[in-house]
């Protein structure tokens, strides 16, 4: 969570409106079993498993022949055993006057061969069981037939394959042993051809052609060499990058001017925001650099032109003075996580968009009643807004939007209606930079984390989002169409983004009791339910759905959905189809031990730091799944439990907090990103890994922000629990226990930093993951923090300023990320 930043008064918008011991695996992978037989002899799936990187040569099969011109005999090596990821290495000999030696496979699931000759490598496939894959080696004598030998590699189900990372407080990205880290694009990098290299001394303008601040949800888009989409190529692409927030006091010399903002700095800020779409290309062995002068290269800002789509577009709830008719706008902002469509878009979130706007205390006077319910019900009520933008300029209408009092005569006359222009899921074509984005209504407007998007042949694509703030819910939208698998490759992807997403059905969830769930639709009709009158908002009568969607939290409210605790990133398993949603936690005000719910069980005391000081609620959050009654996405129905507990492993009450049996291996606070690997390779095959990123403020006084691997089983494998809240008891049902061999840390980040996006190459071998916001609570005279210069130079000077970025992790061996 951002601070509260005391010259300009920044709020994010969260307002309540409603163990290492044992024995890693790399370890026993460094040993070599003596030969093939002792190998084979009564070892398990479990046993073979433990071998890494395999070099097979010397002593397997061999084969002999030839007479004229001399013997030939050739050898395959011994046989071993490996796990699912890990790079085999086969190197043959021959003996004698042998020629075109080579490796061909005989038998199990098809590999690609690299290399040649002797020697040959290959990434070991997933397999469901132990699994025995052949190759054969040959050489031709002078004349004659070629002589061949054999070997086999036996192949166990993936496995995590690192030892876990330790608690850090260090200012670098510690990843584990046999991992290397390269700082991508950072804060500043230009990225138009002619825009000067960044100064990072405040004096850089231009955002509109550098990366923009606070990266945050990303996503890897293969690129032909005709710039086309390739999802299969793993050396050149598109990132395509959220830029959420802003650590203002380092985009300016001297820290920025307290209201009225110079007009300048406040533009400075505004383009820090929105999305970047990059070029990245691998210049051999994973050596990962951007590509500056990308022809798609493109930023899109808060001030880039955007349409609307859908059922609200061209409504009275959208017209301002910049869009008259209700069916465009400017800009996204706040853009927090992510989805990607199966027709090569790009979905961006806009989250915490309320706090960058200003209401003048008149303003209530001149507004309906149900006007001033649905701005207080989504966080509109600041007197200033974020950064006191709107003091920079009485005039230009790129500052003067950012006030929505209303001054004119009609919505057409001032910028009333602008904060209903933002909190919606926007698609982009990062294939194409003269494209305008859409905005589309049908999936409705709250504080949008991510949209995490199922699309399966013979079903109804479907979005799963989650509303972040406390108390907030968790929604999803069914497409109208059913998904064709012939659009995958359209050439108009936003023409097919309006076919799958503006017409449809958008549900919001409802956790009952017994681990079962609903999806109750919000579509309107005479009959719709009203918001029942509650606190200080009055009853609300919907009138179209196009107000259903505008005020979604209103119609939510009215049909009884489960408040969660800040419902975030939503990720899908690609084997089983459950849906994964992370809840970053919740504080004694919203979540106190009298008001916990089945989904939301937990209501305690961590307390944090030397001082003891009290943390309340459900500081440490959890993580909810669920899976589709007949695994259909147009399911009405479904059953849940909570996958993991976050706690602190050190101190927290085994039985009522750390239910999850977490160890400081792999113990977190806070969980924010959610990413399964991609089903393009072995690690999000069969039994995928889920990688997990944590936002945290509570466990911060033991290690910075993590990242963590885990090999999750399914809704279903624990049962049925009871906590204990200081008297107050919860029933719920929880996961499995978490242990060493399916949950552990994989990187710590810099000082005050935030672990957020998250993806890889279609091949697995380089995992990108988003350092945001390090050194945020430092200053001008005094960083918090001075990565990523610290990452290759420890005595890096004290007095740098920060720069959220992306890092590309890769294996020193060249294996797939993680396994």
């Amino acid at each position: 969570m951002t601070e509260m930043n005391p010259v300009t008064a920044y709020t994010d918008g969260d307002v309540d409106t409603n163990d290492t011991t044992q024995r890693s695996l790399e370890s026993m992978a460094a040993e070599r079993y003596s030969r093939r037989n002792a190998m084979f002899r009564g070892a398990g799936a479990t046993t073979m498993a433990f071998m890494g990187t395999s070099l097979l040569s010397a002593c397997g099969d061999d084969g002999q022949g030839g007479t004229i011109g001399g013997a030939v005999s050739v050898s395959a090596g011994s046989s071993v055993a490996t796990s699912a990821g890990r790079v085999v290495t086969l190197t043959g000999t021959v003996s004698g006057n042998g020629q075109d030696a080579g490796w061909t496979q005989r038998t199990g699931p098809a590999v690609a061969l690299s290399g040649g000759g002797a020697t040959v490598s290959f990434i070991a496939p997933a397999v469901a069981a132990a699994t025995d894959l052949v190759f054969q080696f040959s050489a031709k004598p002078l004349i004659g037939e070629a002589v061949t030998a054999t070997t086999t590699v036996r192949v166990s189900p993936a496995v995590l394959g690192f030892s876990a990372v330790a608690h850090s407080l260090a200012d670098v990205v510690v990843v584990p042993e046999g991992y290397s880290v390269t700082v991508m694009g950072r804060l500043g990098d230009p990225i138009v051809a002619g825009t000067a290299a960044y100064k990072n001394d405040g004096s850089d303008a231009d955002f509109d052609k550098r990366i923009g601040d606070h990266g945050d949800a990303l996503h890897f888009f293969g690129l032909s060499a005709a710039n086309k989409p390739d999802r299969n190529i793993s050396t050149r692409g598109l990132m395509v990058q959220n830029h959420e927030n802003i650590s203002e006091q380092y985009l300016h010399p001297n820290g920025p001017t307290p209201a009225p903002r110079p007009l300048a700095e406040a533009i400075k800020e505004i383009e820090c925001h929105g999305v970047s779409v990059t070029e990245y290309i691998d210049n051999g062995s994973r050596k990962w650099s951007l590509v500056q002068g990308g022809a798609l290269n493109r930023r899109i800002t808060p001030n880039t032109p955007m349409a609307f789509s859908g059922p609200a577009a061209g409504s009275p709830f959208l017209v301002t003075a910049y869009g008259k008719d209700g069916k465009i706008g400017r800009g996204t902002i706040n853009n927090c996580a992510n989805g990607v469509t199966g027709w090569n878009t790009y979905l961006t979130c806009e989250e915490n968009y309320a706090g960058y706007f200003r209401r003048d205390a008149s303003d209530d006077a001149a507004r309906t009643v149900a006007e001033i319910d649905s701005l207080k019900r989504n966080g509109i009520t600041s007197r200033s807004g974020n950064n006191d933008w709107s003091t920079a300029s009485a005039t230009d209408d790129r500052i003067t939007r950012w006030n929505a009092t209303i001054k004119g005569a009609t919505a057409a006359d001032d910028f009333r209606y602008e904060p209903n222009q933002f909190g919606w899921v926007v698609e982009i074509d990062p294939y194409d930079p003269k494209s305008t984005p859409r905005k589309r209504t049908a999936l409705g407007r709250f504080g949008h984390e991510g949209a995490f998007v199922r699309a399966v042949a013979g079903q109804k694509p479907a979005f799963y989002m989650g509303d972040d703030s406390r108390g907030e819910y968790l929604y999803k939208f069914v497409s109208a169409a059913t998904w064709v698998e012939a659009d995958a490759d359209a050439a108009d992807r936003l023409a097919i983004g309006d076919k799958y997403m503006d017409t449809g059905t958008l549900y919001v969830a409802r956790f009952n009791a017994d681990g079962t769930g609903t999806w109750m639709p919000l579509v309107y009709s005479p009959t719709f339910p009203k918001r029942a009158a509650s606190g200080s908002y009055r009853e609300y009568t919907f009138t179209s759905q196009a107000d259903i969607c505008v005020n979604t939290r209103f119609a939510a409210d009215a049909l009884g959905a489960t408040p969660m605790d800040r419902p975030e990133w939503t990720a899908g398993n690609p084997a089983t189809g459950e849906i994964y949603l992370t809840l970053t936690n919740s504080n004694n005000s919203f979540r106190p031990v009298t008001g916990t719910n089945a989904a939301n069980p937990r209501s305690y005391n961590d307390p944090k730091g030397p001082s003891n000081s009290a943390q309340t609620g459900n500081p440490n959050g959890h993580i909810v799944r669920l899976r589709e009654d007949g695994d259909t996405t147009s399911a009405t129905t479904f059953k849940w439990d909570i996958y993991l507990f976050g706690a602190d492993a050190t101190d927290a009450n085994p039985t009522n907090v750390n239910i999850s049996g977490l160890t400081t291996a792999n113990d977190f606070s806070s969980p924010d990103g959610a990413w399964f690997s991609r089903a393009s390779n072995p690690a999000g095959q069969i039994n995928p890994l889920l990688w997990i990123e944590t936002d945290d403020g509570a466990l911060t006084d033991r290690t910075n922000c993590m990242l963590l691997a885990a090999i999750p089983g399914h809704v279903g494998d624990g049962g049925a629990y009871t906590v204990n809240n200081a008297g107050n008891t919860q029933n719920t049902f929880v996961g499995a226990k978490a242990t060493a061999a399916n949950l552990r840390r994989f990187l710590v980040g810099p000082s005050q930093c935030e672990i957020t996006g998250i993806d890889s190459t279609p091949d697995g071998r380089t995992l990108f993951v988003g350092i945001q916001h390090p050194g945020e609570s430092g200053s001008v005279t005094a960083p918090g923090s001075n990565w990523p210069d610290t990452q290759s130079n420890a005595s890096a000077a004290k007095t740098v300023r920060p720069r959220s970025s992306i890092v590309a992790i890769t294996r020193n061996d060249g294996g797939v990320i993680g396994l």
